[in-house]
């Protein structure tokens, strides 16, 4: 690392901020499996974003991953998620939007991630408001090198847009669930995380 250049506070943080959006994609998307969990074996109880408010629930996931195996985290997620026909927890915004999947928001959606100059790859099956997708859109907006699409003010407008009203609803049906156990404090930790988010972007007003 004394080879590297130094990079700032600032910097440090986006890409904090950049990689907690993409595991919360990736876990959102399918069950962890034996390597992830692996890596939770190893990893620091310190919040991988700034704030405080994020310590707690982060720390509770690490716990949970650091109790299950790869089986059990799939079992869980397919009883949640997945199954024939309608899923005990939706994962996809039109859902909470309009109540129904494939509706006005996710064409909404598919307008802006067009304005965006974004796609869905075609290996994804889910459609584009699942929230692991938006999550990964999120993570390119603060990441992405075309500082004309990956800026603040394109993060806090799809945020605000397409994640911010519906979340906490999602995440609250998954934290509360009977059958949750790792996929609830995942649902903690990402609504504690889009109340940072939210509360950041609020202060760019």
């Amino acid at each position: 690392m004394s080879d590297s250049f130094p990079v700032s506070s600032a910097l440090d943080e986006e890409l904090a901020r950049a990689e907690l959006y993409g595991l919360l994609a990736r876990l959102w998307y399918a069950a962890p499996d034996a390597e992830l969990l692996g890596a939770f074996q190893v990893a620091p109880t310190e919040a991988p974003a700034a704030g405080a408010f994020l310590e707690e629930p982060w720390r509770q996931l690490v716990g949970v991953a650091r109790g299950i195996d790869a089986a059990a985290a799939k079992s869980e997620y397919d009883a949640l998620f997945g199954g024939i026909g309608k899923p005990e927890v939706y994962l996809f915004g039109s859902h909470y939007l309009s109540g129904f999947l494939n509706d006005k928001p996710l064409a909404q959606l598919r307008t802006d991630l067009d304005r965006l100059g974004l796609a869905r790859e075609q290996a994804v099956s889910e459609t584009e408001d699942h929230i692991a997708c938006l999550f990964e859109v999120m993570r390119y907006l603060i990441a992405g090198e075309d500082v004309a699409v990956a800026n603040l003010t394109q993060q806090q407008t799809f945020f605000s847009t397409h994640v911010q009203s519906w979340l906490p609803a999602m995440c609250d049906a998954v934290a509360q669930h009977p059958k949750a156990n790792f996929y609830a404090a995942l649902a903690v930790l990402t609504r504690a995380f889009a109340e940072v988010e939210a509360q950041g972007f609020d202060m760019l007003n």
